[in-house]
C-alpha cells in the first residue's frame, strides 16, 4: 500500500484538489507564500507518521493513466531508494548533457531507468520510508525542495526513463533567491504512456 500527498500553493488550490481527488491524497496547501521547500519539509513530516510508503506530488504533475499501480510497482522494486518519478527538460540546465547520455547508455543496454546522485526534480518522488528521520533531520532550509531533500536522503536516485507523470509547465509560484526568471521548458524527456 502507498499514499499521496499533493504540495499546492493558493494560488493553484483547484489544481492542487483536482489532483488530489484523483489520487485519493492528502492535500498541504501553502496559504502564505512559504515556498516549495517549506510545504515539501511538511509533507515529508506527514509521510514519517504514515505506516507505508509515501509519494509526494505537486500540484502541477501530470499523471500518466495507470499512475497509481506503476508507482507501486517502481517502489516494490526499489523499496530502500529514493524514486523520482519525473525526468525533466530544461531544469536543472546543468544536469541536462548527463540526463541524455545516461538515457543513451540506458538505450543500448535496454535498462529501463538510470540513476542519479541527486534528486533533481520535485514534481514527484518517494522516500524510502526507514530514510524519512534522516532527511528531517538534515534538511536544509536554505536549499531549493528537491535539493533538499535528496541531499538529505543521500545514495542515488532512481530515474524511470518513461517518467510517470508529465509537468504542467506553467507559470512558476516559486520565488527563488537568485531572482532568476525559470524559462526553460518543462516537460519529461520521456513518458510512460
Amino acid at each position: 500500500m502507498i499514499k499521496f500527498c499533493v504540495v499546492g500553493h493558493h494560488s493553484r488550490r483547484n489544481m492542487a484538489t483536482r489532483l488530489a481527488e484523483s489520487l485519493d491524497a492528502l492535500t498541504l496547501i501553502d496559504e502564505g507564500n512559504n515556498g516549495a521547500n517549506w510545504n515539501h519539509r511538511r509533507a515529508i513530516g506527514w509521510a514519517s507518521q504514515q505506516d507505508c510508503r509515501v509519494v509526494i506530488i505537486e500540484d502541477d504533475a501530470v499523471p500518466v493513466a495507470g499512475f497509481r499501480d506503476k508507482a507501486a510497482a517502481w517502489l516494490d522494486r526499489f523499496p530502500d531508494n529514493l524514486c523520482s518519478f519525473y525526468l525533466g527538460t530544461g531544469r536543472p540546465p546543468q544536469y541536462q548533457m548527463q540526463i541524455a547520455q545516461k538515457l543513451i547508455e540506458a538505450d543500448k543496454h535496454q535498462w529501463d531507468c538510470i540513476t542519479i546522485p541527486r534528486l533533481i526534480h520535485g514534481v514527484c518522488y518517494s522516500v524510502p520510508k526507514h530514510r524519512i528521520s534522516d532527511v528531517l533531520t538534515r534538511w536544509d532550509s536554505g536549499k531549493a525542495a528537491d535539493f533538499a531533500v535528496g541531499d538529505a536522503c543521500g545514495g542515488d536516485v532512481i530515474y524511470p526513463c518513461y517518467s510517470l507523470v508529465d509537468h504542467a509547465d506553467i507559470y512558476t509560484v516559486e520565488r527563488h533567491p537568485d531572482r532568476v526568471i525559470r524559462a526553460e521548458r518543462r516537460r519529461a524527456w520521456r513518458l510512460d504512456i
